[in-house]
């Protein structure tokens, strides 16, 4: 099954400190990780920021959300345990626990007012929505980042499609030359512009003596490029006795293109669309920084002689 969303872990992380121990946050995961019968990829698998693991994430905020209630407390640095507060909670047997089971709290109700004021649904009693909330607040930002992103991917994508192929060949090699390639040497990189040498359209130097090049196609195709483009290509290094090729494109590739390249002794490597833009966002090609969010978090060592 898929990792469970916070509210759903809260019950049962409560249970898990039924014995009145203290537990470190990393022991409650695993268990958390037994009682779902998660996977080995799904205990492993991260938000898609890549910083932290979403049984992570959404064990620690379901921890939050029941401290904040004072049902359960830390006791040292990542350690924690159950309160007396929270044994009742047990000894009475809910069904489940979530946000309108702890609005009795008024620790949880100071939390809340804490966090936002109330929202209309909320004032209205709308039971059945904070009820079904799931997501944490990373979930919600992921969520949004993705879609922000994935906007910006069509933007960029249009973009190259509507400029001149030999602006989109430069693009491509201040590309890979942002992404390290060639980055110890002043010009490592160079469009061969009309010439376009036997099917090669740029190059990139990556060392000061220039014993070792890469190769690079970079074409706007709009429809699924195929195996023969890839083998024409690899006919194209051949001519250069090249083992280094990156061969690029606006669309994407068949199973059959990525069969080809796993049958060779040159190592090539095939960015499609997709992957281009997102190649473009992460290194800062084409794009600039419209907002910037610093999020921080208590710093335990700071407090660890209190």
């Amino acid at each position: 099954m898929p990792v469970p969303d916070f509210q759903t872990i809260m019950l049962p992380l409560l249970e898990c400190l039924s014995d009145n121990n203290e537990h470190s946050i990393h022991d409650i995961i695993i268990q958390i990780g037994k009682i779902f019968k998660l996977t080995d990829d799904e205990m492993n698998e991260y938000l898609d920021s890549g910083k932290q693991k979403k049984i992570y994430s959404r064990t620690n905020w379901a921890k939050t959300y029941l401290k904040s209630a004072r049902l359960v407390e830390d006791t040292r640095r990542g350690h924690f345990k159950i309160t007396n507060e929270g044994l009742t909670v047990l000894k009475n047997k809910p069904e489940k626990i979530n946000i309108r089971y702890l609005e009795q709290y008024q620790g949880y109700i100071d939390f809340k007012n804490r966090r936002s004021k109330k929202s209309d649904s909320e004032s209205n009693g709308d039971n059945e929505l904070i009820e079904n909330i799931k997501q944490t607040p990373e979930d919600l930002m992921e969520t949004g980042y993705n879609e922000i992103k994935n906007n910006l991917i069509t933007e960029i994508l249009t973009k190259i499609k509507n400029c001149s192929p030999s602006f989109f060949e430069k693009l491509v090699i201040d590309l890979l030359v942002k992404m390290g390639y060639g980055g110890s040497i002043e010009n490592p990189g160079k469009v061969l512009g009309k010439s376009h040498d036997g099917g090669i359209d740029g190059v990139i130097q990556e060392d000061q003596l220039g014993l070792d090049f890469i190769y690079i196609q970079a074409k706007r195709w709009e429809s699924t490029v195929g195996s023969k483009i890839v083998r024409e290509f690899i006919g194209a290094l051949a001519t250069k006795r090249a083992k280094k090729g990156v061969l690029i494109t606006t669309s994407e590739y068949s199973n059959d293109a990525y069969e080809t390249t796993k049958n060779i002794d040159s190592k090539i490597v095939l960015i499609d669309g997709v992957r281009l833009a997102e190649y473009m966002i992460k290194f800062n090609v084409g794009v600039s920084i419209e907002y910037e969010y610093i999020i921080k978090k208590i710093d335990n060592d700071y407090f660890e002689d209190e």
